[in-house]
C-alpha cells in the first residue's frame, strides 16, 4: 500500500507519502494514517505498531491511530487560532487512546495483553511537533546528515549505553534478544514514558522526515542515507517505495512508514507586458502630409503660413 499527497503551506510545500507492508507475516498489526489535506496550513501523520496475539495487535494499533486522528482533527480550529498547542492536543490524544484500549480489553478476554506504540508528528506553519510512545523511530535528513528526533522507549537504549560504557561487547549489544523489549506502551495502564517536546522544531527547505514502526529499524542509518543519495531529488513516494524494497527480505515483519519532504513552492513566471511586444500593425491613422503649396515662415518665434 502506497499513498502520496501534496500540500502547500505558507512558505514550504509538503510532499507526503505513506506505505505499509505485512512482510512475511499473515497479519498486519501496524497502522498508518495521514492527516495532510490539500489547501490547509497543517498536517499530521499517525504511526501505530500493535502488540498482541492473533488479531489483537491490529485492533490495538487501529484504535490508537483512530483516536489520535479524531483528537487532532477536532482541535484543528483551536490550533489555527492559537487557543491550543500541538503538545497539549497530542497528550490528550494519548490519554484518550489509552482509555479506549482499557475499555476494549475489559470487554473481551481475547484482547488481554494487547497494546500499541504510537508516533504522531504534527506540522504547522513550518514547525514540527510530535508525540511518541514506544520504539517507532523518526529521522530528520538535513544537509547530508541523518538524525533521530524522538526518544526510543525500549531496552535498546539501555543496551547501547552499556556498550558505550564498555560493560557489553558491541556484537553482543547489537544482537541482544531483549533489544526490542518495550519500556513504554499504550495498553490501558499507566504510560511509563512519553516523548513530547514543548518547543517545536523549525523546518527548512529540502528537509526530509522519515518515520515508521519498529520494522523500519531493520535499516541502519547508512542504508537510509544510501537510498536518499541514489535519488536526491526524488519525491516522497519514490523514497517510500525504495525503503519498502530495501526492507523486503525473508524475515521482515510488519512495517508502516511515512516520508515527508519539504521544498520551496514553485513560483509562477512574471507576466508578460503587452507593451514589451513588437508592434506588427497599428489602427491609428497616419499623420496628414504637409501641403507643398503652402509656404511657412517664422516671425518672433511663431510659425506662420502664407495663403
Amino acid at each position: 500500500m502506497l499513498d502520496r499527497q501534496l500540500q502547500s503551506t505558507d512558505t514550504l510545500q509538503l510532499d507526503v507519502a505513506t506505505a505499509a507492508a505485512k512482510g512475511d507475516r499473515d497479519y498486519q498489526h501496524d497502522t498508518v494514517i495521514s492527516g495532510f489535506a490539500m489547501g490547509q496550513s497543517s498536517g499530521f501523520v499517525v504511526i501505530a505498531g500493535g502488540r498482541g496475539e492473533n488479531d489483537s495487535g491490529g485492533i490495538a494499533s487501529a484504535i490508537t491511530a483512530a483516536e489520535f486522528f479524531c483528537q487532532i482533527r477536532m482541535n484543528d480550529s483551536a490550533l489555527d487560532v492559537g487557543l491550543a498547542k500541538p503538545g497539549t492536543i497530542l497528550r490528550a490524544a494519548a490519554a484518550a487512546a489509552n482509555r479506549r484500549l482499557a475499555d476494549e480489553r475489559e470487554r473481551s478476554d481475547e484482547l488481554t495483553g494487547m497494546g500499541s506504540t504510537v508516533l504522531a508528528p504534527v506540522i504547522r506553519h513550518n514547525r514540527l511537533s510530535w508525540l511518541s510512545v514506544g520504539n517507532a523511530p523518526m529521522f530528520l535528513f538535513r544537509h547530508g546528515s541523518l538524525r533521530q528526533l524522538n526518544k526510543d522507549h525500549s531496552m535498546a537504549t539501555q543496551i547501547d549505553l552499556m556498550v558505550k560504557g564498555g560493560s557489553m561487547l558491541p556484537e553482543v549489544g547489537r544482537d541482544h534478544p531483549e533489544r526490542d523489549v518495550l519500556t513504554s506502551l499504550l495498553n490501558g495502564g499507566e504510560i511509563a514514558a512519553i516523548d513530547c517536546p514543548q518547543a517545536p522544531l523549525a523546518l527548512w527547505p529540502d528537509d526530509i522526515i522519515i518515520l515508521g514502526t519498529d520494522g523500519l529499524k531493520r535499516l541502519d542509518g547508512s542504508a537510509i542515507l544510501a537510498i536518499l543519495a541514489e535519488a536526491p531529488d526524488a519525491g516522497s513516494d519514490v523514497i517510500a517505495r525504495a525503503l519498502l524494497d530495501a526492507l523486503n527480505n525473508d524475515d521482515q515483519g510488519n512495517v508502516a512508514l511515512a516520508v515527508i519532504r519539504l521544498t520551496l513552492p514553485r513560483t509562477d513566471p512574471a507576466p508578460i507586458e503587452a507593451d514589451d511586444l513588437p508592434v506588427l500593425a497599428s489602427a491609428e491613422p497616419d499623420p496628414p502630409e504637409p501641403d507643398p503649396e503652402r509656404q511657412a515662415y517664422w516671425y518672433r518665434g511663431q510659425k506662420y503660413y502664407k495663403d
